[in-house]
């Protein structure tokens, strides 16, 4: 599912800053650091997936903004209101997925004299070879970035153009996927480039920041371990999703996608899916050439309906999987149940 959506650019009152106060570390819009956090720096991420990651670096010394938040909601018909606009535009990071995922965030950030930190996930990852200033990251050093594929520093003081840039992007889905938050690798990378903008801002606690990032890059290694085991028993198994969300991590397990692309694509973009590809996607399951099927909950349609009754009726294993933390996971555990589903329903 894309969280694409074209958003008006907010008028600003003053009244809106009244209404701006607290803390949010996992829910809706919360207060800068200037408007009392107490001295806290300000991050504001896309969703609680990178709001999270942001709390598990930051710590005390940060006040997280997730935008999206509820499992449940459906980004497409999310609506952006003053006291989110307000807490973008005094923000002091701002973490975005990036690739045409959360286009709202340039919205926003284009609608504010914004001079935040710009973390880009997608440019950090350095999985999308059409990305503006795709070069080595300099700062993913340590252990779990040393077989990091090639990535751009995501941040800039001055981002107006490279916004700009992904806010008209025309995404082709065919060529990239741009759920880089399952690809494992790339969120320790992430962990390290939100550490080094952290202390940036805040030098006296680079060191903690650090640290921080590392213990979570040492847990993301362990999810990575998990999933090189599964390779070892399930390399080149047959996969099928609804959407591809979890691409990256079904990958990173040697499992092999069979979904016709014509199909996944047409429902991440909402778009019809004609009979023929239905046809296509279900006999694939008639024919026993799927081992598991990934179901995003998040979407659903009368076509991933069928494909869901399709593949119970041949007893295939069904998975469901998320874009954004479910109630009560941080991103470790979230990607640890997945990981636990997927190998349950492949040793089956």
């Amino acid at each position: 599912m894309n969280l694409r959506r074209t958003l008006p650019l907010l008028a600003l009152p003053a009244a809106a800053a009244l209404v701006l106060s607290g803390c949010s570390s996992s829910g809706s819009a919360g207060a800068a650091g200037d408007d009392g956090s107490g001295g806290a720096i300000s991050v504001v991420a896309s969703t609680n997936v990178y709001g999270d990651i942001a709390q598990t670096v930051g710590g005390d010394a940060v006040d997280v903004t997730s935008i999206i938040s509820d499992p449940s909601q459906d980004p497409h018909s999310y609506e952006a209101d003053a006291r989110t606009q307000l807490a973008v535009s005094r923000a002091d990071v701002v973490i975005e997925n990036g690739g045409g995922y959360d286009a709202f965030v340039d919205t926003m950030l284009s609608a504010s004299d914004s001079s935040a930190a710009v973390v880009n996930a997608v440019d950090v990852s350095g999985l999308d070879p059409d990305a503006e200033g795709h070069t080595d990251d300099e700062h993913a050093d340590d252990e779990h970035s040393d077989e990091a594929e090639p990535s751009a520093d995501a941040t800039s003081d001055d981002h107006a153009d490279e916004h700009e840039h992904e806010h008209e992007h025309d995404h082709d889905h065919g060529a990239f996927n741009e759920h880089v938050f399952y690809s494992l690798h790339s969120m320790g990378a992430l962990a390290d480039e939100i550490a080094h903008q952290l202390g940036e801002i805040d030098p006296d606690q680079a060191d903690t920041f650090t640290a921080n990032a590392d213990a979570f890059g040492d847990r993301v290694a362990d999810l990575e371990a998990q999933a090189a085991e599964i390779k070892t028993a399930h390399d080149g198994e047959s996969v099928a999703y609804t959407e591809p969300v979890p691409g990256y991590l079904f990958d990173e397990m040697g499992l092999v996608n069979v979904t016709p692309a014509s199909f996944s694509e047409a429902i991440e973009e909402g778009d019809d899916v004609s009979p023929a590809v239905l046809n296509e996607t279900l006999k694939t399951f008639a024919d026993g050439r799927v081992d598991l099927l990934a179901y995003n909950e998040q979407t659903s349609s009368p076509e991933t309906e069928a494909v869901e009754k399709a593949a119970t009726d041949a007893g295939v294993a069904i998975v469901p999987v998320t874009e954004l933390l479910p109630e009560g996971d941080d991103y470790i555990s979230w990607q640890q149940s997945n990981i636990d589903a997927i190998k349950a329903a492949l040793d089956r």
